[in-house]
C-alpha cells in the first residue's frame, strides 16, 4: 500500500491535474483546482486538501463528479474522496472534512460530523443577463456619462474609477450597465473573477453566514473576486450590522485594487439610513447620475427594441409611446410588448387608435402624474415670474420665453392637443402653440446652454 501511495502522489497526481486542466479549462482550473493537493491514498480513500473551507465547498459542489471520474482512471476500486483544509505551510484543519463516497454505485457527500454544522452555501453571485450588452444600449445626453464611465471600468486592464457609482431612477438603466460591464470584462479578460449580486442578496448571505457561525468562508468568497458589483445598495439602509461586514469588505477589495461598481436610486450623499463613513466611501470614486429619459431617447430605445424584435411599427406610434409614457424605460418596454402581443394574437393592425384602447390603463396613470398646471407652476418658480404671468397677455421677453418654453414643455410631456394647450394659456390659438414649440426646438438645437437648462426643467417635473 505504501508502494502505492507513493506511485501515486509522485507520478499519477500531477498527471490527474493536468487532465483536468484540459477538461474544465485554464481559467476554472486557474481559479479553484490549482490549490488542490493530495495528501494520501489509503484503504480505498483519496484524501485530497484545499487551503480554504470556502474552497472546499466549491470544488466538492462543482467539480466532485470530474475529480471523481479522473481518480477512477488511475486507481480501481475507490470507495471515497475526502476533501479537507489545509492552510498553507499548515496542518490539517479538524472538522473540516466532506467526503463523497460510493454507496451502492451512488457517489453521496457528507460532512465531518465533528464540525456540528451545515456547509455554507456558495451559490453567492447572480447570472448576468444575456440581453444586457453594450451593444444593445440606447445612448443619449441623459446617460451618456454613466454609458462612457461603464465602458471605460469593463475595457480596462487597470481599476480606473474606484468605485463606479451608478444612481438614477427605477428603469433607467443602472441594472444594463451593470450586466454589460460584466459582460464585457468575461469577454475580454476571462480570468478574472466576476461577481454580481443585489445589495439585498449580499445581506441574506451574511445573515446566513452567522446563522452557520462561519462568518470566515463568507469574508472569503467576497474577498477573492476581482470585481465585485452590487445592485440597488439603498436596500442595506438600516441595516448596521450588514452595512458593518460591505464597509469592511469594501475596503478590502479596494486596498487589493479589485473593481467596485456600485448602483443606488440616489447619490451617496444623499443615501438615508446609511452610516456616514460608508456614504463617504461610496463617493470617493466616480458618481455618474442617468437622469430620466428625453423624447429623443426614448425614441431610439424603442425603435432598437422593436427592431431587435422584428417588428415593424409604425413612426407614428412609436413617436405617441415616446411622448406618453416618460416614467422609465422598463414601463415602455412592457407597453411595447402588450402592443406587440395584441397585435399577433388578435390580428389588428399596429395603430395610435389601437395603442389607445390597448394601453388606456397605462396612459391613465402616465396623464395623472404631470398636468399643464404642474408644468406651469415649475417653470414660473424656475424663471422667477408670477403664475398669472403664464395666461397674460405680457409680452416681454423674460415673460414670453418661459411661457414658450412651458407651452412646449406641455407638449412634449402630456397628451394634451394644441388647441387645449393654448386654451390652459390664457385662450390662444393652437398656432401659437406651435410657434412655441418649433421656437423652443430651434433654441435646444443651436445654444447647448438652453437645451441644458430645458433637461433640468423636464427633470423638475419628473421628480
Amino acid at each position: 500500500m505504501e508502494d502505492s501511495f507513493l506511485d501515486f502522489n509522485e507520478k499519477k497526481w500531477p498527471l490527474l491535474k493536468k487532465d483536468l486542466k484540459k477538461i474544465v479549462g485554464n481559467t476554472a482550473y486557474n481559479n479553484w483546482l490549482k490549490q488542490l493537493s493530495f495528501i494520501s491514498n489509503k484503504e480505498n480513500t483519496i484524501t485530497l486538501s484545499v487551503p480554504t473551507k470556502f474552497l472546499r465547498d466549491w470544488i466538492v459542489n462543482n467539480y466532485s463528479d470530474k475529480i471523481k471520474n479522473e481518480c477512477n482512471k488511475y486507481i480501481d476500486n475507490i470507495e471515497a474522496i475526502k476533501f479537507v483544509v489545509k492552510p498553507v505551510g499548515g496542518r490539517v484543519v479538524p472538522g473540516t472534512t466532506r467526503t463523497i463516497k460510493s454507496t451502492d454505485n451512488q457517489w453521496k457527500t457528507t460532512m465531518d460530523i465533528r464540525s456540528n454544522q451545515t456547509s455554507y452555501p456558495t451559490d453567492f453571485g447572480a447570472p448576468l443577463d444575456p440581453r444586457f450588452t453594450f451593444d444593445n444600449f440606447v445612448v443619449g445626453k441623459p446617460n451618456e456619462l454613466a454609458f462612457a464611465a461603464s465602458e471605460r471600468v469593463a475595457e480596462s486592464e487597470k481599476v480606473t474609477f474606484n468605485p463606479l457609482f451608478l444612481y438614477g431612477g427605477v428603469g433607467l438603466g443602472k441594472t444594463h450597465l451593470m450586466h454589460a460591464i460584466g459582460w464585457k470584462i468575461k469577454e475580454q479578460q476571462p480570468e478574472r473573477k466576476v461577481i454580481y449580486l443585489s445589495a439585498e442578496k449580499f445581506m441574506y448571505q451574511f445573515v446566513r453566514a452567522l446563522r452557520y457561525k462561519d462568518t470566515s468562508a463568507f469574508k472569503e468568497q467576497f474577498r477573492s473576486i476581482d470585481v465585485l458589483m452590487i445592485d440597488d445598495v439603498q436596500f442595506i439602509s438600516g441595516k448596521d450590522n450588514t452595512q458593518e461586514e460591505f464597509f469592511h469588505t469594501f475596503n478590502a477589495l479596494i486596498e487589493q485594487n479589485k473593481q467596485i461598481v456600485i448602483s443606488a436610486d440616489k447619490s451617496p450623499s444623499d443615501l438615508d439610513g446609511v452610516q456616514d463613513r460608508l456614504k463617504s466611501r461610496l463617493g470617493c470614486g466616480l458618481v455618474a447620475d442617468i437622469h430620466p429619459t428625453t423624447y429623443e431617447l426614448r425614441l431610439g430605445i424603442l425603435i432598437e427594441k422593436a427592431q431587435k424584435r422584428g417588428v415593424e411599427i409604425p413612426p407614428k406610434v412609436l413617436e405617441f409611446l415616446s411622448h406618453r409614457i416618460i416614467s422609465n424605460v422598463r414601463e415602455m418596454e412592457g407597453a411595447l410588448n402588450r402592443l406587440v402581443a395584441h397585435a399577433t394574437l388578435v390580428g389588428t393592425p399596429i395603430t395610435v387608435e389601437t395603442a389607445q384602447v390597448v394601453l388606456q390603463d397605462l396612459l391613465k396613470t402616465s396623464n395623472k402624474k404631470i398636468t399643464i398646471e404642474e408644468i406651469q407652476k415649475k417653470v414660473a418658480e424656475h424663471f422667477n415670474i408670477r403664475l398669472t404671468d403664464m395666461h397674460s397677455p405680457r409680452r416681454s421677453r423674460s415673460v414670453a420665453r418661459p411661457r414658450q418654453i412651458a407651452m412646449y414643455l406641455a407638449k412634449s410631456i402630456t397628451s394634451r392637443s394644441l388647441p387645449e394647450i393654448g386654451r390652459k394659456f390664457g385662450g390662444r390659438d393652437h398656432t401659437t402653440v406651435m410657434h412655441a414649440v418649433k421656437k423652443i426646438e430651434e433654441l435646444k438645437h443651436s445654444d447647448t446652454n438652453f437645451n441644458e437648462d430645458i433637461e433640468l426643467l423636464k427633470r423638475l417635473i419628473d421628480s
